[in-house]
């Protein structure tokens, strides 16, 4: 997945969330912190191959999640405007032409360009959305986010000092299975972690939560 515009870069333990708003990864250690989440992380980790709490790895998740989110927005974009445009120009002319023409060859042509007009919209929909929400290796990623997501709102429900709303992005409720087999995605070039995977916020040198 290509990299979305970005004003600037981000700094080391940085990612984008919902608004294209930049955040801090919390270390794993202050998830680690309340036993619950703990145990929640481990649980999900085993089911989802995942180390919740190495924060180099969580950041570039939520790295990823970001791009994710992205195209999906670009594609959405992609298709909601020129099919508003497409409506519309059906909809004027048959209020300013079509609808005083007599029945007859002309409005049967019409009504023809407008059924195909709606497959072809149909078609399109039906590709992107299973090239988009249906990426095995996208939903991947979304499945991990979501867990990683229900781990932080658990730890901030027993105590956990956690910003509001952290980590920032929606619960995933569809479109997020999870699938062993499916290739794991990587950052572009532009947003890879430091050799040494050191991604961590200040205070977590190692990237890594306990």
């Amino acid at each position: 997945m290509p990299a979305p515009h970005d004003e600037r870069p981000l700094g080391p333990g940085e990612y984008r969330a919902r608004g294209d708003t930049v955040r801090s990864l919390v270390p794993g250690a202050v998830l680690a912190a309340v036993p619950e989440a703990r145990a929640a992380a481990e649980a999900e980790g085993r089911g989802l191959r995942f180390d919740f709490l190495d924060d180099a790895a969580v950041l570039e998740l939520l790295r990823l999640r970001h791009l994710d989110e992205a195209a999906l927005h670009r594609a959405g974009m992609r298709l909601g405007i020129p099919t508003a445009l497409v409506a519309f120009a059906l909809f004027a002319g048959w209020g300013a032409y079509v609808q005083h023409w007599e029945p007859g060859r002309d409005q049967y042509l019409y009504y023809g360009l407008c059924g195909a007009a709606c497959v072809l919209v149909v078609a399109l929909y039906a590709v992107t959305l299973t090239r988009h929400w249906g990426s095995r290796p996208r939903q991947k990623v979304r499945a991990r986010a979501a867990a990683y997501r229900r781990i932080a709102h658990l730890a901030r429900d027993r105590g956990a000092e956690l910003p509001d709303a952290y980590p920032h992005y929606g619960p995933y409720p569809f479109a997020a299975a999870f699938h062993p087999e499916a290739e794991d995605l990587e950052l572009p070039a532009d947003l890879e972690l430091p050799a040494d995977r050191r991604g961590g916020p200040p205070g977590a040198p190692d990237g890594k939560g306990p």
